[in-house]
């Protein structure tokens, strides 16, 4: 099992940055692609930011420019850096692991808010 540990939200003016962080714990050798993902209230959860394999990213569209993933497999951290936020970035932000043994399986840590103001 692989638990996926979020931190770093909180309450930031519209304009301002925060970094999020994801750490594994558990069985998290060889995990192959991370992702986080944000969930407003009365919305479905989206996609943020992506990386496939060691390099390959991808972004909301909505975030390109602002939001910057990576992660450092040799701690099991997986880090969001967000900046220019915006009011409606406001959610809560998850943080998805995913290994593969015959198929895919997906963890999920339990959120952290980030909520910003105008």
């Amino acid at each position: 099992q692989v638990q996926p540990v979020e931190s770093g939200g909180g309450l930031v003016q519209a304009g301002g940055s925060l970094r999020l962080s994801c750490v594994a714990s558990g069985s998290s050798s060889s995990i192959n692609n991370v992702a986080w993902y944000r969930q407003a209230p009365g919305k479905q959860r989206e996609l943020v930011a992506q990386i496939i394999g060691d390099s390959t990213t991808n972004y909301a569209d909505s975030v390109k420019g602002r939001f910057t993933i990576s992660r450092d497999s040799a701690r099991n951290t997986v880090f969001l850096q967000m900046s220019s936020l915006k009011p409606e970035d406001t959610a809560v932000y998850y943080c998805r692991l995913q290994k593969f043994n015959s198929a895919y399986v997906n963890y999920w840590g339990q959120g952290t808010q980030v909520t910003v103001s105008s």
